[in-house]
């Protein structure tokens, strides 16, 4: 899969587009960019088009300029802009939550529906938070490509090591036992990752709680209850501030990543069924 690069009015934009059809805009996580495709699992390619931008930060999408949620949005409308598409299912992913948020409130035209899927809904990590703290040092634009260098390097000797290593991260379910299918997945979507200088942004960036108020489009809010990375607090909060709004909480020992795995099924079935409603 190759990604194009466009030179919008308000800046470059790196996306990634597969298939044909229902057009859905995936707003990724941290550490990740347009290549990330463990969140379309379970869609047909000649029903949906899937297209997925670099979020400011990631990818070859420069951070300049764009650094609030409430600016990325403004960047992915003006992409939709140049596609063109007629108004799309947009698709929140952890961090990338805030910006599906901010386009649904500000771009109604551009969104016909909202899925938040294990997606932040508000200030993610205080400053004296130990994540906050560490990612400031491992995942800094000076060291994280050797970070994620050394991740690579032993995903590839020693895959199993390093799916246990990072699952805690991901999961409250301390006993749950790694298939080598579900190794293989997360080994596969890691490949992809790299932080550049998206994810220390991602760590600062907070929105307006009236956002969520404002978005009036049909939104799905999917979240497992094991969910170790964003609190399944988000969701909650999507809830109750989004008025057209359900919420599916999901029973996924992957907790963050409930894509990974044959229990993803659920999440998937749920996801679809919210689009052709």
């Amino acid at each position: 899969m190759n990604s194009t690069v466009i030179n919008t009015k308000i800046g470059e934009i790196e996306y990634c587009s597969v298939g044909q059809g229902i057009p859905i805009v995936f707003i990724h996580g941290g550490h990740s960019n347009c290549f990330d495709t463990l969140s379309h699992k379970g869609f047909d390619l000649s029903k949906f088009q899937l297209i997925t931008p670099s979020r400011p930060g990631y990818g070859k999408t420069p951070l300049n300029g764009h650094r609030t949620p409430k600016q990325t949005a403004e960047l992915i409308a003006e992409l939709l802009n140049c596609l063109p598409i007629k108004p799309a299912i947009v698709y929140g992913i952890s961090a990338g939550g805030l910006t599906a948020i901010e386009l649904a409130a500000q771009h109604p035209d551009k969104v016909q529906k909202l899925i938040l899927a294990s997606a932040i809904s508000k200030k993610w990590l205080a400053k004296d938070n130990k994540i906050y703290k560490t990612a400031q040092i491992i995942f800094n634009p000076k060291t994280e490509g050797v970070t994620w260098g050394m991740v690579s390097l032993f995903s590839k000797l020693l895959p199993r090591i390093i799916a246990n290593s990072f699952y805690p991260q991901f999961s409250t379910f301390s006993k749950h036992q790694l298939k080598h299918e579900d190794i293989q997945e997360l080994i596969s979507a890691l490949k992809h990752y790299r932080s550049k200088s998206g994810f220390l942004n991602d760590v600062d960036q907070d929105i307006c709680e009236t956002s969520l108020e404002k978005i009036e489009c049909p939104s799905l809010i999917i979240h497992s209850k094991y969910d170790n990375s964003v609190s399944i607090e988000h969701a909650i909060n999507a809830k109750e501030k989004i008025h057209n709004s359900q919420f599916v909480e999901l029973d996924n020992k992957w907790g963050h990543l409930f894509w990974i795995g044959k229990a993803s099924e659920q999440a998937v079935m749920k996801t679809i069924e919210f689009i052709n409603e």
